[in-house]
């Protein structure tokens, strides 16, 4: 008997959070280990946020699945003909296509972000600033439904512009893996394409946001907090800073910086 698309993109659901968490952890513990290894490339000297840890943990487990979900439903609503026909995959196309659906979610994820933080949607994204200084255990730890909301681009996208299902997949876990760096709390990117003029970002840029609250709300670009006024003050200083200061990557284990005691968030 053949199997249903319900029945199909159910499994896929279910498949592409197992996934998600798995590669949570993975990579989390991997960044953990070379962070421990590279103190003097801490964001935010002195302040931690691993009493929080488990309890960030547990919400992730729930909000990596509101993340899947609109995928899920956009592929969901292509292969049922709702929208219109997806393009072809072409290897050709391929990186164009991925570089304009980052683009296009770039735009949704600042302006959505921005909503986020007006007073009747923050109560939803309050929960995500309690680590005011990120770790990659605080990527997903966030309201289901602010997190959905933030990811239904996917679910949204798909009646506007034909991507292939390819393309949808590959920024998903694009985004996964950029937003688990982006919440690290260690610069490894501070290079000048990430400051002014390149639109290119590194990790101090969200580490910013959740320090300062009011700035840095996109994603991928600083385009649009450029734009419109909301790019942190000193954001292309301290990614300069970082691009001269800092030691080279080391995998040796290090003393130091890590073992002085830190104000929790």
């Amino acid at each position: 008997m053949p199997m249903s698309n319900e029945v199909f993109y159910l499994l896929f659901l279910f498949g592409f959070y197992t996934f998600t968490v798995v590669t949570y952890f993975a990579f989390g513990y991997a960044i953990t280990w070379l962070n421990d290894r590279n103190p003097e490339r801490k964001i935010q000297k002195g302040r931690g946020s691993d009493k929080r840890r488990k309890a960030e943990i547990r919400q992730s487990l729930a909000s990596m699945f509101s993340a899947c979900l609109p995928l899920t439903i956009g592929l969901y609503a292509q292969q049922k003909g709702w929208t219109p026909t997806p393009w072809g995959f072409s290897w050709w196309w391929a990186v164009p296509l991925f570089v304009l659906c980052m683009i296009l979610y770039d735009a949704w994820f600042y302006f959505m972000h921005r909503l986020l933080h007006t007073r009747w949607l923050y109560p939803l994204h309050a929960l995500h600033h309690r680590s005011v200084a990120p770790t990659i255990w605080s990527t997903y730890s966030e309201d289901v439904f602010d997190n959905f909301l933030l990811q239904s681009f996917s679910a949204v996208v798909v009646f506007v512009v034909p991507f292939p299902a390819a393309i949808l997949i590959a920024h998903r876990l694009f985004e996964h893996f950029n937003g688990m760096i982006g919440h690290c709390g260690f610069e490894y990117f501070a290079t000048s394409k990430a400051r002014y003029p390149s639109p290119l970002l590194c990790t101090t840029f969200h580490d910013q946001h959740h320090s300062g609250f009011r700035y840095n709300y996109a994603n991928y670009f600083s385009f649009w907090d450029r734009v419109l006024g909301t790019l942190a003050p000193n954001y292309d200083q301290r990614v300069k800073a970082f691009e001269d200061e800092a030691p080279g990557i080391a995998i040796s284990p290090s003393v130091g910086l890590m073992d002085a005691p830190e104000k929790a968030d």
